[in-house]
């Protein structure tokens, strides 16, 4: 007896079976397709309109769907719901208001690129808020799940140096990869420190919120909508939420929750942002709800000023070689990240130091491209998402042209081309394995589908 037979549940997939071997149709005067199942992965059904869904989506995000075949995207949802089916049997846990705060922040976004919640439901064809939040629940919910089962998949694999040789010696000379022209970019950032007046007032309103709500029953949630300046906690009242397992916010901020009871206000507290008070919502496990409150001292323009007149100052100095830049920046540089190498920044995205300059951050971009090498800017006034303005110096610490791909010059882009393609070949493999061990049923309309993976198990 086949494996899927040998292991359907009596009931559940009985059903399912007798639904995809036989045609949907209402009775009418003309024969009229209803909303049917397209296929079954596991304990995850896909119908025919989360092809149509996946088809809008694409458009209303400026994709093409001409040559995207329906047999190829319901191969992709397949994929997506083994995952996340798999994800299920292996306990991988995702939390459910996690999701409900994702969801939140992408109806904001609509909201605010459409113009109201009325647009938006017209633009994506919903008839209510309600059932679209739902919509955008189970679609995030499940992708998170297949994040998940994929990361688990392939986080402990490591690759060793003659692994990386190996890969690159198996290229033909003639398809090495060329890698655009990078730049390694430095910065010297100086913060103007409020005075402590202000501070000190910054603080006195943090402790009389605190006093507000202890002692008067004011809500929290409320004070961090009118008065938090954190943009993004502010409209859902201050809320966040931590896992322990999982490093998110300031290590201040998490120290503070992890140590409060549920209700509990904390005293307030600094970060690299500003002063806060935080209180906590729900313990559940690894898992809490907390809101805080973000009041940013604010720098008056003397302050300001000085501080541009001090960046100036170490801009002329560096020039006339009376101190390097790599030694201003460990010296006068307020931000830790980078003080210490130099000034040199991080990609976010590769974790090297090299900026492809056709992927370079749009504003970065800017204020560096008709610098030449090693010349370095004049102070540039930056303002962060929290309203925190800062001074900083750039300069082009290093630019490596186009070039075709070199094992030495290039050692770790390479590697991370053939750790990429190590993690390929173990999804591949787990995808087959999974796919014969996993129910999997195919409606009749849809078995012609020529598929990359072998969900027919023929």
């Amino acid at each position: 007896m086949p494996y899927a037979l040998k292991n359907m549940k009596p009931t559940w997939n009985s059903v399912l079976l007798l639904l995809l071997s036989l045609p949907l149709f209402v009775a009418a005067q003309d024969k009229i397709k209803i909303d049917g199942v397209s296929a079954v992965v596991g304990d995850f059904v896909i119908l025919d309109s989360d092809i149509d869904k996946m088809i809008v989506e694409m458009e209303s995000q400026g994709i093409s769907s001409k040559n995207v075949s329906r047999c190829e995207l319901l191969g992709k949802l397949m994929e997506d719901k083994l995952y996340a089916h798999h994800a299920v049997q292996d306990s991988l846990e995702v939390s459910d208001q996690e999701i409900y705060d994702y969801v939140d922040q992408s109806l904001e976004y609509f909201v605010s690129q459409l113009g109201s919640m009325d647009k938006v439901l017209s633009f994506y064809k919903k008839s209510d808020e309600a059932s679209f939040r739902e919509q955008l629940f189970e679609i995030n919910k499940t992708q998170k799940l297949a994040g998940l089962m994929q990361s688990s998949i392939v986080d402990a694999i490591e690759i060793t140096p003659e692994e990386v040789r190996t890969f690159y010696q198996k290229i033909p000379e003639d398809e090495l990869p060329t890698f655009g022209t990078e730049l390694e970019i430095a910065q010297i950032v100086m913060e103007p420190n409020p005075t402590p007046e202000e501070e000190e007032r910054v603080i006195n309103q943090l402790k009389s919120f605190k006093v507000d709500v202890l002692e008067r029953g004011l809500s929290f949630a409320s004070k961090a909508i009118l008065y938090s300046q954190d943009p993004g906690s502010r409209s859902k009242g201050g809320k966040y939420t931590l896992q322990r397992k999982r490093p998110q916010m300031a290590k201040e901020f998490r120290d503070v929750a992890f140590s409060l009871q549920e209700g509990e206000v904390s005293d307030p507290f600094r970060t690299e942002f500003g002063w806060h008070i935080l209180t906590v919502d729900k313990i559940r496990g690894q898992e809490i709800d907390v809101r805080h409150i973000l009041l940013i001292p604010r720098i008056d323009d003397q302050k300001l000023v000085e501080t541009k007149a001090l960046m100036e100052t170490l801009r002329t100095r560096i020039i006339s070689d009376e101190i390097t830049f790599e030694e201003a920046a460990f010296q006068f540089s307020s931000q830790k990240e980078t003080r210490n190498n130099g000034g040199v920044l991080v990609n976010p995205a590769t974790g090297d130091t090299r900026f492809e300059l056709t992927k370079i951050d749009p504003v970065l971009y800017n204020q560096i491209r008709y610098l030449q090498d090693n010349e370095i800017t004049l102070p540039l006034l930056e303002e962060g998402r929290a309203g925190k303005k800062k001074y900083k110096l750039l300069k082009v610490a290093n630019r490596f042209e186009e070039h075709t791909a070199n094992f030495t010059k290039d050692y770790t882009k390479i590697k991370d081309l053939a750790l990429k393609e190590k993690k390929l070949k173990q999804v591949q493999r787990w995808m087959m394995d999974k796919i014969e061990e996993t129910y999997v049923s195919l409606n009749r309309d849809v078995r012609s589908c020529e598929f990359t993976n072998n969900w027919s198990k023929e």
